[in-house]
């Protein structure tokens, strides 16, 4: 299991893929928006959406994991 954590503490402004889709590595996965600021959140490696651990609006820190791939 693959695991992409965020890097930095804020709240996440948008999920951009949902359970079951295929990723690649670069691919952006996820917005934070912290100090009104957008942070791109990429896959590190390629794989299939098992969970999403954090919906739109909701706050995150500093490697609190956010999605787990396959």
């Amino acid at each position: 299991m693959k695991k992409i954590e965020a890097s930095m503490a804020g709240t996440v402004w948008k999920v951009l893929v949902e359970t079951g889709d295929e990723v690649t590595a670069g691919q952006t996965v996820m917005i934070l928006e912290s100090m009104k600021m957008e942070i791109p959140i990429e896959a590190a490696t390629e794989g299939k959406v098992t969970s999403i651990l954090f919906a739109e609006g909701d706050f995150v820190n500093d490697g609190d994991v956010l999605l787990e791939l396959e």
